[in-house]
């Protein structure tokens, strides 16, 4: 046999490889392959395609290299809080009382009675925060002062009124329950209750910014005052006649009569946050706060008279609801006028082009804020609190506004700057798609 082409002494002999096997079926699968431990690891190896239909390509490029970082929105500044805060060292005095008060109530009521009458009072407690936070929705109050509104209601002006209580009781020896109920109960109460106001109107002064914010801590301050006053009241009628007697007592001070310490108290508020609105002294603040704690003394003491010498449900639904309602009235007429005063402050940001006319109306006004929501749940992802946050900006801005006209806050610049910033995010935001 010769290897090569045909014999030719001319020219040199080829190699010619001989020819393939034919092929042999298969004893074993591609999977089988795949496995085995003599396969060379490039044939046992699947492509890693995204799916089926994706193509194999033999280049793939690199993504291009930034020339800089790129850019990202930077973190929003927010509004300066010296003067719109409550020291450490007053919740501190609140503690310590609220230790005094824990252990006078289980010295004098038992355990077990004070704690079903907490249960019970935290009830009107909720009612009475919750319609204030209707109150100030739009423009919340900073949550220490909230924090410090409630407790020093609750542990402050209860604690001194025990203690200016039980300082009467040695002088002048036992009072009749007529005399303690209609004079000594409203004139101690509600000398305690306003100092708190005024102690927020002295130490948070550019968080006090007129009327509205008055009756809110005032509101605050006398909701906490009735809670803790609801749970002895709770607890002596567990007490003293069981389950019959406290629900009778539940019914007139958590149903009937949840906002009356509210509404008493935020007449003081409301004169206080009077003068605040006009760059008012600390003299002058007190002076206002005095003939507002006299509207409360009056109306405290008449609350209390109708329970003690009338027929209480009659002059309840002759007097009482008639007061309540035009108390709401009253806010009703607030809030308006607040909104005005945001609408008119606004309205000059939207003459130096940072909000147009229809933002305007709706940041300011009730009906554009329901609009404004609406439209912002029918974007993508729902863009609701974003919304939100931009109506609160900006009617905190109009507030800053309105101080910086008035003179009397010295840092309204920075806050302006902070909440331009923050509102002009907030659009960017809501219009991005």
């Amino acid at each position: 046999m010769t290897f090569g082409g045909p014999s030719d002494p001319q020219q040199p002999a080829r190699y010619t490889p001989p020819s393939a096997p034919p092929a042999q079926p298969s004893a074993y699968s591609a999977a089988q392959y795949a496995q085995s431990p003599y396969l060379p690891p490039s044939f046992g190896r699947q492509p890693g395609y995204a799916s089926a239909l994706a193509q194999p390509t033999p280049y793939t490029p690199p993504a291009p290299v930034a020339p800089s970082p790129a850019e990202s929105l930077p973190a929003l500044p927010v509004p300066n809080k010296k003067g719109r805060t409550i020291s450490l060292w007053l919740f501190g005095f609140l503690g310590f009382l609220l230790l005094a008060l824990i252990g006078y109530f289980g010295w004098a009521l038992g355990p077990t009675a004070s704690v079903v009458g907490l249960v019970l009072a935290l009830i009107p407690l909720t009612i009475v925060f919750l319609g204030v936070r209707m109150i100030d929705r739009w423009e919340p109050e900073p949550k220490r002062l909230v924090a410090f509104a409630i407790a020093w209601g609750a542990v402050a002006a209860v604690g001194l009124t025990l203690l200016v209580d039980i300082g009467l009781t040695m002088l002048l020896g036992i009072r009749s329950e007529e005399f303690s109920a209609v004079i000594q109960a409203p004139i101690v109460e509600e000398f305690w209750k306003g100092l708190g106001v005024f102690l927020i109107f002295l130490l948070a002064r550019r968080s006090f910014d007129g009327p509205v914010d008055g009756v809110v801590y005032g509101a605050l301050v006398g909701a906490g005052f009735a809670f803790t006053e609801n749970i002895q009241y709770f607890a002596i009628s567990l007490i003293e006649g069981g389950g019959e007697q406290l629900g009778v007592t539940f019914i007139v001070r958590a149903v009937l009569s949840p906002f009356a310490h509210a509404m008493f108290t935020s007449l003081t508020g409301f004169a206080i946050g009077l003068v605040a609105r006009r760059h008012a002294s600390a003299g002058a603040a007190a002076g206002a706060g005095l003939l507002g704690m006299v509207g409360a003394i009056l109306l405290h003491g008449l609350w209390n008279g109708s329970a003690t010498f009338a027929d209480f449900f009659g002059l309840y639904f002759t007097l009482q609801v008639p007061l309540f309602i035009g108390f709401i009235l009253g806010i009703i007429a607030l809030r308006r006028e607040e909104a005005r005063l945001t609408r008119a402050r606004l309205a000059e940001y939207a003459a130096a082009g940072w909000f147009t006319p229809e933002e305007v109306t709706m940041l300011a006004t009730p009906a554009g804020r329901k609009v404004g929501l609406a439209w912002a749940a029918q974007l993508r992802g729902d863009r609701r609190p974003l919304m939100r946050e931009f109506i609160k900006d900006a009617t905190a801005l109009a507030a800053v506004r309105q101080r910086a006209i008035t003179g009397r806050d010295p840092l309204a610049v920075e806050d302006e700057r902070a909440l331009l910033i923050r509102t002009r995010a907030a659009r960017a935001a809501l219009l991005a798609y």
